[in-house]
C-alpha cells in the first residue's frame, strides 16, 4: 500500500496551503490595518474573499472534475495558491490584495473539496479512512508552521505582510511540482472515460503488483448507477468434479470471477437451512430497525460489520480464494467478447473512449478487465484444486502463477452468474456474525456432494459487463444526464447523509470556540506567563494560536489510527458526547463565579477537550463520508453539492458570531452550539451508516439496495 500512501501525502499537500494560509491571514491582518489604515468592513472583505473564492469555484469544481479529471483540478488548484502567493507579495493596495486573495480561494475550495475524493478513489478499502485523515493533520500542521512563522517575523523591528503572506508560493511551488509530476489521474476517472489501459497502469502503480484484474473489474461495475438489486444470503461451497455445463442443479449456481481454474458453487440459505444452523437473513437488518425509527440503510451497513474479520491492512483475501474464469460457462465467449466491445464502441458520452486516449485497441477497452488474453476459449477446463476441497485450506494454497490470492478489498469479493441471458453481479462478503463452516452434508437440504462452504451474504444486481441481452444483442450501460442520477432513491438517500453532516458540523461551534480560546488562555495567565519573557502582546497572541494549533496534531494522529479500526460512525457517536460536555461545561463556568483560578482550569480544559475531540471525528469525518458514499459517475457532482454547503454555512457562521456575541452573549452562544451537537448526535445514530473497510462501489449500491428496499411497500402495506 506504499503507493497509494505516498500518493495521498502528495495530494494533501493542498490542504497543508489551506491551514496554512488560514493562519497566515490572521496573523498578518495586524500589519495590513496599520500599513493600510482600513475601515472594519474592508478588513472584513480582505479575509472573507478566500472564502468567497471557494464557494464560487466550489459550485463549478465537481463537474468540471468530472468532465476532465480530478489531476487537471489538482493541477489548477497549485497554480491559483502559486499566482495568489505571488500577487500577495506584490500587492501594492487593497484591491490587489483582494484580487490574490479570491485567488488564493479558488486554490483552497479546489483542495478541500477534491483531495478527499481522489483519495478515496486511489486508496485501498483498508486504509481509506486512516489517508483520508491525512487532509486534517496537513491543515493543521499547515496552521502550526505558519502562526510560527508569523510569530517569528513578529519579533523583528518592521514585520512585512507582505512577506508573510506571499511565503505561500514556495510550498505552492512544491505542489505544482507533484500534481505535475507525480500525481496519476484517479483511476475511477480513467475507467469512467473507458481509457482502460491508462487505468490498469494507474492501479498496478498505486497496489506494486501486476495483477489488478479484480480491481479494474469492480471499477467498471462502479459505472453503474441505480438498477434492481437484491440480497442474498448463500451458502458457498468449492466447486469440484463438476462439467462446464452444470450451472444451475438442485438450486445451485456457479458463481464465475476474474481469474480462471477457480469457480464456486453457491446455493440460497433455505428457511430449514437458516433455522437449524442459526443463521440470520440480512433481510432482518431492514425491518427491524421500523420500530426505533433509525433508517433502514444504517441497520443495513451494521450487520456487515457484526464481528467482522478485520483485514489487518491486507488486501489479502482471507476468506474465499479466487473465483474461477469468467469462461468457464457454457456462454458462447467470443460472442460476448463482440458485444462488449460493440458495447463500448457506442456513442455514450459518459462512456465513449476520451478523445485523447491512446489509439491502442489491444487493452484499452471494457474487454480488458476481465477477459484474460490467456483464456478466450472453452478449450480450458476448470482445474480441481489440489486440497480435496477444503475451503480452509484453499486459503493457504489459493493462488495463481504465484501470486496470493485478492478480493476487492475489506474481505469482499465479486462474481458473476451467467442467468436468462444476462451477467449477474454478486458482491460477497463472508458473514461474520452468524458464520458457519461444515459439510454440506450435514446441512438439512444441502445435497450430497460434500465439501466445505461457507455463509456469505450477497448482494446481486445486473452486470455492466454482462451485455448479452436473450436476444443476444448488446444492453447499452447505463446513461443520461447527470443530474437526472440526483433522482435516484440510492443518491438522494446518500445526498441527505452528505449534506446534512456538513451544515451540522459547521454550526457545531468550532469557529466560536478557537475565536474563544485565546481569550481563555489569557484569562489562565498564559499572557502574563509569556509577557515575563519580554514578548509583546501580539507576539504572545500569536504564539497562543500556534499552541492551540498544536493541540489538535495528537489527537488527529489518534484518529487516523481509530478511522478504519473503529470506523467512522462510531467515532462520531462517542466524540460528540464530549462536545456537549465540554460547551455545557463552558457556559456554566461563564454563569458560575467559583475563583478565577477555578473558572481559568475549567475553561481551559473544556476547550482543549473541544477542540481534541473535534478533530478526531466531526473535524475529518464528514469530508470522508461524502467522499465515500456516492456513485462513480456523479461523484464530483455529488462532492460539489456537500462542499457548496460547508462554504455557505462557513461564511454564515463566521460572520454570524460576532452579532450572536453582542446581542445573547458567550452564554448563549454555547447553548446554541450544544444544542446543534445533540442534533447531530441524533442525526448521525439515525442517518450515518458505517463506511469502514468496504470498496467504493459496494457502498453505493448498498445505498441503492437499502433505499429501494425500504421504499417498497411491505408485506402488511399490500395485505
Amino acid at each position: 500500500m506504499k503507493g497509494a500512501t505516498l500518493v495521498a501525502l502528495a495530494a494533501t499537500i493542498g490542504n497543508f496551503l489551506q491551514g496554512w494560509d488560514n493562519a497566515t491571514i490572521a496573523g498578518a491582518m495586524v500589519y495590513i490595518n496599520k500599513d493600510m489604515n482600513l475601515a472594519t468592513s474592508v478588513q472584513g472583505l480582505v479575509v472573507a474573499m478566500s472564502l468567497i473564492g471557494a464557494t464560487v469555484i466550489t459550485t463549478c469544481s465537481g463537474p468540471i472534475s468530472d468532465w476532465l479529471g480530478r489531476r487537471p483540478m489538482l493541477i489548477l488548484a497549485s497554480v491559483m495558491y502559486f499566482l495568489s502567493g505571488l500577487i500577495m507579495l506584490w500587492s501594492p493596495n487593497v484591491y490587489v490584495l483582494c484580487l490574490a486573495r479570491l485567488l488564493d480561494g479558488f486554490g483552497a475550495g479546489l483542495a478541500v473539496t477534491l483531495v478527499p475524493v481522489y483519495i478515496s478513489e486511489t486508496a485501498p478499502p483498508e486504509i481509506r479512512g486512516q489517508l483520508n485523515t491525512l487532509p486534517q493533520f496537513l491543515g493543521s500542521g499547515g496552521m502550526f508552521l505558519s502562526y510560527c512563522m508569523v510569530f517569528a517575523m513578529s519579533l523583528s523591528d518592521a514585520p512585512s505582510w507582505r512577506a508573510m503572506l506571499g511565503v505561500l508560493s514556495i510550498p505552492s511551488l512544491v505542489y505544482l511540482c507533484f500534481t505535475v509530476f507525480y500525481l496519476p489521474e484517479s483511476p475511477r476517472w480513467l475507467v469512467s472515460k473507458g481509457r482502460m489501459d491508462e487505468a490498469k497502469k494507474v492501479l498496478q502503480q498505486l497496489c506494486g503488483r501486476e495483477d489488478v484484474n479484480d480491481e479494474m473489474a469492480l471499477l467498471v461495475e462502479g459505472l453503474d448507477i441505480g438498477g434492481e438489486k437484491t440480497l442474498e444470503d448463500l451458502l458457498v461451497t468449492l466447486e469440484e468434479h463438476e462439467t462446464l455445463e452444470t450451472v444451475d442443479v438442485d438450486g445451485q449456481m456457479r458463481l464465475l470471477g476474474t481469474h480462471e481454474n477457480q469457480s464456486y458453487l453457491a446455493r440460497p440459505v433455505t428457511d430449514q437451512q437458516q433455522s437449524s444452523l442459526g443463521l440470520r437473513s440480512r433481510h432482518g437488518s431492514l425491518a427491524n430497525q421500523n420500530g426505533i425509527h433509525k433508517d433502514p440503510i444504517v441497520g443495513l451497513f451494521d450487520s456487515l460489520h457484526e464481528k467482522m474479520p478485520e483485514a489487518g491492512g491486507s488486501t489479502k483475501s482471507g476468506i474465499f480464494p479466487r473465483f474461477g474464469s469468467t469462461f468457464s460457462s457454457s456462454v458462447d465467449v467470443k460472442h460476448w467478447e463482440k458485444d462488449v466491445e460493440s458495447q463500448f464502441n457506442k456513442d455514450h458520452d459518459d462512456y465513449a473512449t476520451d478523445d485523447n486516449a491512446p489509439d491502442d485497441e489491444s487493452d484499452n477497452d471494457l474487454r480488458s478487465p476481465l477477459m484474460s488474453r490467456q483464456t478466450t476459449s472453452m478449450d480450458k477446463d476448470v482445474i480441481p484444486h489440489p486440497t480435496g476441497g477444503s475451503t480452509l485450506s484453499m486459503r493457504r494454497h489459493s493462488t495463481l502463477n504465484g501470486e496470493n490470492s485478492m478480493g476487492i478489498g475489506g474481505g469482499w469479493h465479486m462474481g458473476y452468474r451467467y442467468d436468462n441471458g444476462e451477467y449477474k453481479r454478486y458482491y460477497l462478503k463472508e458473514d461474520g456474525a452468524e458464520s458457519r463452516r461444515g459439510s454440506i452434508v450435514s446441512i438439512p437440504g444441502g445435497g450430497h456432494d460434500g465439501g466445505s462452504y461457507v455463509h456469505a451474504s450477497a448482494l446481486v444486481s445486473r452486470s455492466v459487463l454482462g451485455p448479452k441481452s436473450v436476444h443476444g444483442s448488446a444492453v447499452a450501460p447505463p446513461t443520461g444526464p447527470l443530474w437526472s442520477a440526483l433522482l435516484e432513491p440510492g443518491v438522494k438517500r446518500a445526498l441527505v447523509v452528505g449534506v446534512g453532516i456538513q451544515i451540522l458540523q459547521q454550526f457545531s461551534g468550532i469557529n466560536g470556540v478557537l475565536y474563544y480560546t485565546p481569550q481563555i488562555l489569557e484569562r489562565a495567565g498564559v499572557d502574563i506567563l509569556l509577557s515575563s519573557f519580554g514578548l509583546s502582546s501580539i507576539s504572545a497572541s500569536f504564539l497562543i494560536s500556534g499552541l492551540t494549533t498544536l493541540l489538535m496534531l495528537p489527537a488527529i494522529v489518534v484518529a487516523m489510527r481509530l478511522m478504519d479500526v473503529s470506523g467512522r460512525r462510531a467515532l462520531l457517536l462517542w466524540t460528540i458526547p464530549v462536545l456537549i460536555v465540554s460547551l455545557v461545561a463552558l457556559f456554566i463556568s461563564e454563569l458560575v463565579h467559583f475563583s478565577k483560578v477555578v473558572n481559568a482550569a475549567v475553561s481551559t480544559v473544556c476547550v482543549v477537550l473541544y477542540i481534541c475531540f473535534f478533530v478526531m471525528g466531526y473535524g475529518p469525518i464528514p469530508n470522508i463520508l461524502c467522499s465515500e458514499i456516492f456513485p462513480t459517475r456523479v461523484r464530483g457532482l455529488c462532492i460539489a453539492i456537500c462542499a457548496m454547503v460547508f462554504w455557505i454555512c462557513d461564511i454564515i457562521v463566521t460572520y454570524s458570531l460576532p452579532v450572536l456575541l453582542s446581542s445573547i452573549g458567550l452564554v448563549g452562544v454555547f447553548s446554541i452550539y450544544a444544542a446543534v451537537c445533540v442534533i447531530s448526535w441524533v442525526f448521525v445514530y439515525l442517518k450515518v451508516p458505517e463506511t469502514k473497510g468496504m470498496p467504493l462501489e459496494v457502498i453505493t449500491d448498498y445505498f441503492a439496495f437499502g433505499a429501494q428496499a425500504s421504499s417498497a411497500p411491505s408485506k402488511d402495506d399490500t395485505a
